[in-house]
């Protein structure tokens, strides 16, 4: 891989993965719609001479064939907010292989687990695990992975990668985590999505991205789906008391579940759409990583006490620039 685009570069995935990419001296495209935000993570990073910022409407194929003529690879790290999901999701997918397929390039999808459905077993899944999903964004991840690796695009070689819930200081409001650790980080109250007693997986996203890295890089990767696993599983409480240390500050943080979700979601359409998601909440998944391991080597996984630790002081950092 000499060079590539990230999609959605300023996103909570897009920014780990364009840092990376930048690392190992890959020259790289950064595409989003905001020339501000891009101009922002270019400013982050350095302003390295390997990077490159492009703007866009990635509903329009056009856009993202322009942007991305001469790469290699296409990171697909954009996402839609949960309320807009089930009517935008596919949209964006199609445009995304449009331009891909006319380009003959490599893409590698950034998606979640939701199309797993519920757990069904005590240990963690592997790739071959069934889908099942029994919620609408569930169902409309499922249908995604099936356009995604539809013969339509054959041109091109396609995988997918699978996160679990993330964390790190370029997650945004967006994520489960974001919001509680920069309310943390700011002192100020916090609310923490779902059951706060219940050990759940998170991968640090900066090891994410090494990962995601590491299998775009090989040609024996695509056709398939890939887990990549967190360090293991915490609870919520355990979680809010390092990220509470490190910030040297222990304001109030409120768990919220479905009663909650809703009432915010009467002025947050956002949230009341996360009510769905709670079950992943209550019995969590964990991600199976021997795959990975039989196909690169050892996972990197950093320590929750670390990744925690440093998110919370750069997103101090951050706070005080601002």
């Amino acid at each position: 891989m000499k060079k590539a685009i990230v999609l959605g570069a300023t996103g909570g995935t897009g920014t780990v993965i364009v840092n990376e990419l930048i690392k190992r001296e890959i020259e790289t495209i950064a595409f989003g719609r905001s020339l501000k935000k891009l101009e922002n993570l270019a400013d982050n990073l350095g302003r390295p001479a390997n990077l490159h910022l492009k703007t866009g409407d990635i509903f329009k194929s056009e856009d993202i064939f322009e942007a991305s003529r001469g790469v290699d690879v296409i990171f697909h790290c954009a996402s839609v907010p949960y309320n807009e999901m089930v009517d935008r999701l596919l949209p964006m997918g199609e445009s995304v292989m449009q331009a891909a397929s006319k380009l003959r390039a490599r893409v590698v999808a950034v998606d979640g687990i939701y199309p797993y459905g519920k757990s069904r077993t005590n240990g963690p899944i592997d790739e071959e695990y069934p889908k099942n999903p029994h919620t609408k964004k569930g169902k409309i991840k499922l249908e995604f992975e099936k356009m995604f690796f539809s013969s339509r695009w054959n041109e091109t070689q396609r995988l997918i990668v699978r996160l679990p819930d993330y964390y790190g200081a370029s997650a945004t409001q967006a994520s489960y985590l974001g919001s509680t650790l920069n309310s943390i980080a700011a002192g100020k109250p916090a609310i923490f999505i779902g059951n706060m007693r219940v050990p759940r997986e998170y991968v640090y996203l900066p090891d994410a991205a090494i990962m995601i890295v590491e299998l775009a890089s090989r040609e024996e990767a695509y056709g398939q789906n890939w887990h990549i696993p967190g360090h293991g599983v915490i609870s919520g409480r355990d979680l809010v008391k390092i990220a509470q240390k490190a910030s040297g500050k222990s304001n109030l943080v409120i768990p919220l579940g479905k009663i909650g979700l809703s009432l915010i979601g009467l002025f947050q359409p956002v949230m009341k759409e996360v009510v769905e998601m709670l079950y992943l909440t209550k019995e969590p998944l964990v991600l199976s990583g021997e795959k990975y391991e039989r196909f690169i080597g050892t996972i990197p996984t950093t320590p929750f006490e670390i990744g925690i630790t440093d998110t919370i002081r750069t997103i101090m950092e951050r706070q005080l620039k601002n």
